[in-house]
């Protein structure tokens, strides 16, 4: 069994890349502090219109069902503008590059 070396030198191109997920992750919590927020800073009085009084609990899960896409809608975005940012920064480097294929 021979092994064949082939060795040449090339041209890459480096950049750093946000972490999309940690950002919509973080969007996300950032939803979630914020429907809670909005709960507490609301009112649990009856309703004129129905003669109904929310839970708390009802509220918040009703304020989740917005904030928390607005959140990850956010993160995404953010982590764009990020990767704009960081695309001016890129870097070419010389790369040596090598395959060694086995030959029976």
């Amino acid at each position: 069994m021979a092994t064949t070396d082939t060795h040449r030198t090339v041209e890459a191109t480096v950049r750093r890349v946000p972490r999309y997920g940690v950002l919509m992750g973080i969007g996300v919590v950032v939803g979630i502090i914020a429907a809670a927020i909005l709960t507490w800073s609301g009112s649990f009085e009856q309703s004129q219109a129905l003669d109904v009084v929310y839970p708390p609990g009802q509220v918040f899960g009703f304020l989740l069902l917005w904030t928390v896409p607005i959140g990850l809608a956010l993160g995404g975005v953010v982590g764009i503008i990020m990767e704009r940012v960081a695309r001016r920064h890129d870097r070419v480097v010389k790369v040596d590059r090598e395959t060694v294929v086995e030959t029976d």
